[in-house]
């Protein structure tokens, strides 16, 4: 089974180029997921288009990432007789419907994980729609509510546990529908502080040290969950400016431009 490419069915001139950057980088290469898309075990047996109650949830994998799209198709539906799409009027089509969104939705969320098997299960989701995250602990749900038309794009990053109190997750380019694609390089070390000050100084701090090494393909903001502030964040061999919200624990910095080889090295301190 191949993954097919993207199919745009706009008219001849009537493209949506704003729409169209969120999913191609400007380089011209498109944010694909790695499998075909799939519907979430708890929508096979239902009918999202004319049922009045149920949002359709589609899910799919990246390398170090999940996908997951969340769409209130109520009142649409094929018609055979006319060949198109057609309207029509259901229990739920004025109203906004609420569905439940768990990390196991993207069922192969534990690929994603780079310590496999001991990776507890928790995620850090990042909403598209609206620009926030969640933490969602193993088993737990995030309510997603849509009125008709209306959808949410998540990306669901698995969380490491480097050491008590850090810990670490990427989103990817937050501006793009499928960013966390841009992820292709993801290790994690745990230092001792004072080893990597290269200081035998007893003062020196000897607290774990996180480090986070990515490669990072595109440019724009990439985005991060990391339960504490980073000491300080490397593109190359130069420091990079960032910004942190110590009330959620998101981490942006912004890649300029596009790498100067195929990806971006980054090293995120913590």
């Amino acid at each position: 089974m191949h993954v097919c490419p993207p199919i745009f069915s706009d008219a001849p001139g009537k493209h949506n180029f704003e729409l169209l950057k969120k999913i191609v980088l400007p380089d011209g290469s498109v944010l694909r997921a790695s499998l075909p898309a799939q519907p979430t075990k708890d929508c096979l047996f239902t009918d999202p288009a004319r049922d009045g109650v149920s949002l359709l949830k589609i899910w799919n994998m990246n390398k170090f990432t999940g996908v997951l799209g969340v769409y209130n198709c109520q009142g649409a539906a094929w018609s055979f007789a006319q060949k198109k799409i057609m309207f029509h009027q259901t229990a739920g089509s004025t109203e906004a419907l609420t569905c439940a969104v768990k990390a196991s939705d993207v069922h192969l969320i534990s690929r994603a994980a780079t310590d496999v098997p001991e990776w507890n299960g928790d995620c850090a989701v990042y909403r598209h729609a609206s620009g926030e995250f969640v933490i969602l602990p193993n088993g737990a749900a995030l309510p997603i509510s849509l009125k008709v038309l209306e959808q949410d794009i998540l990306t669901v990053s698995p969380i490491k546990d480097l050491a008590p109190g850090i810990r670490f997750a990427p989103f990817g380019l937050i501006d793009m529908f499928n960013g966390g694609a841009v992820v292709e390089g993801l290790i994690y070390h745990l230092l001792d502080g004072a080893n990597l000050l290269g200081n035998d100084d007893s003062t020196s701090s000897s607290e774990a040290v996180g480090l986070v090494c990515m490669e990072v393909r595109g440019c724009g903001r990439f985005g991060a969950y990391s339960s504490v502030s980073p000491r300080k964040c490397m593109l190359g061999s130069a420091q990079v400016h960032f910004s942190y919200e110590s009330s959620s624990g998101l981490v942006i910095l912004q890649l300029k431009d596009m790498p100067k080889e195929r990806v971006h090295r980054i090293v995120v301190e913590l």
